[in-house]
């Protein structure tokens, strides 16, 4: 692994940004994972800021996102479509026919999972897989359990991913209970990872998952064995480093 530190959250985000932009500018018609959550934003806005400045096209690129709240919608605010959307999509040359999310809205997990599964290998895999780090330790939606999941699936969210995740909903209870998700062996598939962490609360989890045992009780810790990961992490997230 590869640790950079910055110096804020503002400095990670920049930081990231410069990594997934030398991606793009590098091969332009690469196969970008991304991720949703808050630590992601301000990456999407460097790279929003780079598009505007002309110094990025992504007219070739595609991209594949991690996960989805089943049962949302892309036209529900709180989907994970939607997010991509507003944060990223709507505003660069990116070819919308071209960015994948699961389908929250299929019922038959089974049915979802698989297409996605297929979307993912007809794409030709992942050149830079964007995450972020889930305070349990999960990636995507893949949360503590005892064994690593391999490819997409339907997971049943934790307590504290759901408490987590309830400021972004009227209350507790509109909060979805199952999300599709990328597997962990999807993940490490890709041929780089790159990860973004902000703040003292990840602190704890962070030096779990870079110094701690490979385990799937910290889902992240897997990373360690990829060849190619970097991490963009504040002074706060590396305060226990």
């Amino acid at each position: 692994m590869k640790i950079y530190r910055a110096k804020d959250y503002e400095d990670m985000s920049r930081k990231a940004a410069n990594i997934i932009s030398a991606e793009v500018i590098l091969k332009p018609d690469c196969v970008l994972g991304l991720a949703t959550g808050s630590t992601p934003i301000g990456t999407y806005k460097n790279l929003i800021q780079s598009y505007e400045n002309g110094d990025l096209d992504f007219s070739d690129v595609t991209s594949v996102n991690l996960d989805e709240y089943k049962g949302l919608g892309p036209d529900h605010d709180q989907s994970y479509r939607y997010f991509m959307n507003s944060n990223l999509f709507d505003h660069i040359n990116i070819d919308k026919t071209r960015t994948f999310v699961p389908d929250g809205l299929e019922a038959d997990s089974d049915k979802a999972c698989g297409a996605y599964n297929d979307i993912i290998a007809g794409c030709g895999g992942i050149d830079l897989q964007l995450l972020g780090l889930g305070h349990n330790g999960h990636i995507g939606f893949n949360e503590p359990a005892d064994e690593f999941e391999k490819e997409t699936h339907c997971v049943d969210l934790t307590e504290s991913t759901i408490e987590a995740n309830k400021r972004f909903f009227a209350s507790e209870a509109d909060v979805p209970r199952q999300a599709y998700t990328m597997g962990i062996k999807t993940i490490m598939q890709a041929r780089k990872v790159l990860v973004v962490v902000s703040g003292s609360d990840k602190a704890d989890i962070l030096a779990k998952v870079v110094n701690g045992p490979v385990t799937p009780a910290v889902p992240a810790s897997i990373l360690q064995m990829h060849n190619d990961v970097i991490i963009v992490a504040d002074e706060a997230a590396l305060s226990k480093m």
